[in-house]
Formats: C-alpha cells, structure tokens, sequence
C-alpha cells in the first residue's frame, strides 16, 4: 500500500496530476453511530470509499469498497453531497497528486461483520460526539459536519 499524504487549501501542496472518480459512504447504524476506519496509508480515521472501477455505477464502487474496507455490506440511502475542490489534494508514494473528485453517500448496514482489510488498521462505530477527537483529515470532518448539519446535499 502506498503512502498517501492530504493536502487541503495548503500552499506548499503538490499541483494535482490526475483527476480519479470515487465514493464515499457515511453509514449510519440504528444507534445513530458513524462508521469509521483507521486508514493503513495515512493513520487518519476516515468514510469508507474508495475509487470507481470501469464498468461500474459510482453506487456500486461505494458498497464494493464499504464491504472490501470494512467487511459491511451497506445499503445507500442519499446523496451527502458532491466534494471536487481543487484545493483538496493527495499526493501517493508514486508521484500521483489526485484532485478531489468524491461523490459521498449516507448509507445503513445490511449485513456483514464488522473487519479490517489490507487498507485499514482499525474499524469502529463512533458516536458523533467524539468523531471530534479523533485523528482524521479536514475533508472528512466537512462531509460528517454537514451530515450533522442536516444541509442539502453539498455541492462543491
């Protein structure tokens, strides 16, 4: 697994080289907790999600890498919004600098065991009032921010 570092509205971030479609879910379980991973490439606790594989829907990339990063397998049930700002980069061991390009989703469990992959260290549900403490990039904090927030969908 490469390394991955986030950059986020920072001067000194890399120029981006590449523009990849992913998906993320912020999935909800019926205590109201928020499931998270431990990512293996950055230590940051994070949604789910992951990038759009040819011959695939953006929905189904989401419940693949739910289920692939988290051993749940989840149900879609909106549109958290649409996250493209150019000034969210990741830049990989490679030399890939991707600009932002996420479609996030709210979703329920359906099924599965709660389990690590060879991405994460740690899988876990969180009450929202301490996703606060929690070691994870800006980025993520904005999509469970408006989750909170009850707003419409973000676009931007």
């Amino acid at each position: 697994m490469s390394r991955r570092v986030d950059y986020f509205d920072d001067p000194s971030a890399p120029a981006a080289n590449s523009l990849v479609p992913g998906g993320a879910a912020l999935v909800v379980d019926d205590r109201g907790r928020i499931l998270l991973q431990r990512r293996a490439d950055s230590g940051n606790w994070s949604l789910p999600g992951g990038a759009m594989e040819v011959g695939e829907t953006i929905g189904d990339a989401v419940v693949r890498e739910t289920r692939e990063e988290t051993g749940l397998d989840v149900e879609l049930t909106g549109i958290l919004g649409i996250y493209t700002d150019p000034r969210h980069v990741i830049a990989y061991a490679d030399g890939e600098v991707r600009q932002e390009f996420v479609v996030a989703f709210t979703a329920r469990p359906v099924g599965g065991a709660l389990a690590v992959s060879d991405e994460s260290t740690d899988v876990a549900w969180f009450d929202a009032a301490t996703v606060a403490d929690l070691q994870m990039h800006d980025s993520v904090r904005l999509r469970i921010g408006h989750w909170l927030a009850g707003s419409a969908p973000h676009i931007g």
